[in-house]
């Protein structure tokens, strides 16, 4: 076992190994080399001692020996004698050498950032002439507040001791900063001392203000953090839209990240759900850390963790939008076409009737998309979607009935589009006086989902008397975004040059 000795350290008794004890013995000689013949140096000798038995206090409990690491730490925090500010003996005392000095803010003589007091000490004033400048100077424009912030930024806090040697120079040890209990500065009279008293209340008085402030927006960060964050996983994982979307009965949000399936390549859509989901919770989980930080004031070393963070979060987004950018060139142009058939001899009354009904789908999920019309129906069981079609009538030129339908869809050409389009499959049905249509249109298994659209327009000529019944009637009014008129089984309606004219209901056994 090391040997060890006992040794007094300013008035503090430690209990310290060999080879420690050599080398703050040597340590100790050239202070005392260093500081001997110089105006004060006593009391400068003392002033460090009691600093290295502080430091050795708070590395070592009393009980416990003194290592030569803990040696080593004590000399990094105070620095070496070459370090100290160079001395020469003038009529005043002492002159600092102002090459080593440097501006920093002190957390010694602070009344908001430390800025005045850094410079104060840099610039060996009273440091309450630089807070009177700012106040006067805020006034105009500003100017005042935006240079404080400005420096508030610039300068680093001066924390260990030899930052606030650099700052002090000189004044470091006639200060009272070796010890860290700063006395009233060298320079300060008792008007400036009062002013000083007067800013440190004020600032008192601010800190409490501030904080106050930084609590409520902390409480406001965890609350919206976390309630955003729970409302995602609520939606998207386990799908329960019912307490978050706007319309629960009209718009499924919940079934969005599903429907990814029928818009992106298939072995893409783990990679873009993982890619959302970190893109979505990174922010919400920094925004409920960073509330609980300004709640509870506390300091850890994360600076790290945030940069981590904030690039990982942008590689997310990088990689979602070239995926979904590469996803998207598919949807780059738009194309349609155009079938038109003739009903044959038109009818005195020309009944439209549904065919297939969305109703009678057994579909999963329902998705409004852009608007309150356009709906998808999704069957996950047989991997079909559904979309509902949209009805138009019109007087026709001549006296022929016919039926036009629009597919419209996207691809990475126009042509593409055309062939997107194509495929599109939609039933009607024309028997005798009645012409039957589905009111949703089908994409084929197997296909991608590309804005697909089919419109039916009938064209009718005038003098023909019109029946519909609710399900075409809504096909119809929804395309204008009407609201029905009455609540009848069927309605009667003769076509004109100007479009529907309305006429009593008929009983119709159909």
């Amino acid at each position: 076992m090391e040997k060890t000795i006992k040794i007094n350290l300013g008035g503090i008794l430690f209990q310290i190994e060999e080879e420690a004890y050599r080398m703050l013995r040597d340590y100790l000689q050239s202070i005392d080399n260093k500081f001997r013949n110089v105006p004060g140096g006593n009391e400068t000798i003392e002033d460090i001692e009691s600093r290295i038995a502080e430091i050795f206090q708070s590395q070592k409990d009393l009980s416990e020996v003194i290592s030569k690491e803990n040696v080593e730490m004590m000399i990094s925090i105070i620095g070496t004698p070459d370090e100290f500010d160079q001395y020469e003996g003038t009529e005043s005392g002492y002159q600092t050498s102002h090459r080593e000095k440097r501006m920093y803010r002190n957390p010694d003589d602070r009344i908001i950032g430390g800025v005045c007091g850094g410079i104060g000490a840099y610039l060996n004033t009273d440091p309450v002439w630089f807070r009177l400048i700012f106040i006067i100077m805020t006034p105009v424009f500003l100017i005042g507040l935006f240079v404080y912030l400005a420096l508030w930024i610039a300068l680093p806090l001066a924390i260990s001791d030899s930052q606030k040697r650099e700052m002090y120079g000189s004044n470091f040890y006639r200060s009272g900063a070796i010890t860290g209990k700063i006395s009233e500065y060298p320079y300060s009279s008792k008007v400036g001392s009062a002013f000083n008293q007067v800013f440190r209340a004020i600032g008192k008085v601010l800190f409490i203000i501030v904080r106050i402030f930084l609590i409520i927006i902390g409480v406001t960060f965890v609350l919206a953090g976390f309630t955003t964050l729970f409302s995602f996983i609520i939606i998207f994982v386990f799908k329960y839209p019912g307490s978050f979307s706007i319309d629960a009965g009209e718009f499924n949000l919940a079934y969005l990240p599903d429907f990814l399936n029928y818009i992106v390549t298939p072995a893409m859509v783990p990679l873009m759900t993982a890619l959302i989901v970190l893109v979505v919770a990174i922010p919400l989980l920094a925004m409920v850390y960073g509330g609980i930080r300004l709640i509870f004031w506390f300091k850890v070393r994360d600076g790290y963790v945030w940069l981590i963070g904030l690039v990982v979060w942008v590689l997310c987004v990088a990689s979602l939008a070239i995926i979904s950018f590469n996803e998207g060139v598919s949807y780059a142009e738009r194309g349609k076409t155009t079938s038109l058939e003739y009903f044959g001899p038109t009818p005195d009354t020309l009944y439209i009737m549904s065919g297939g009904k969305i109703s009678d789908l057994h579909a999963d999920k329902e998705i409004a998309v852009s608007d309150n019309y356009y709906r998808i129906y999704i069957d996950d069981n047989n991997n079909l979607v559904y979309i509902r079609s949209r009805l138009d009538i019109s007087s026709a030129d001549n006296d022929a009935t016919s039926v036009e339908i629009k597919r419209q869809s996207s691809g990475t050409s126009r042509l593409d589009a055309e062939i997107n389009a194509r495929r599109l499959k939609y039933n009607f049905t024309i028997s005798d006086d009645t012409l039957f249509l589905d009111e949703f249109f089908m994409i084929p298994p197997g296909s991608k989902w590309s804005f697909d659209e089919v419109s039916i327009k009938v064209f009718i000529p005038e003098g023909t008397i019109i029946c519909m019944d609710k399900t075409v009637e809504r096909m119809y009014h929804s395309y204008y975004d009407y609201d029905f008129i009455s609540d009848s089984e069927n309605r009667f309606w003769r076509m004109t040059e100007d479009g529907f004219d309305y006429i009593k209901p008929r009983h119709i056994n159909r």
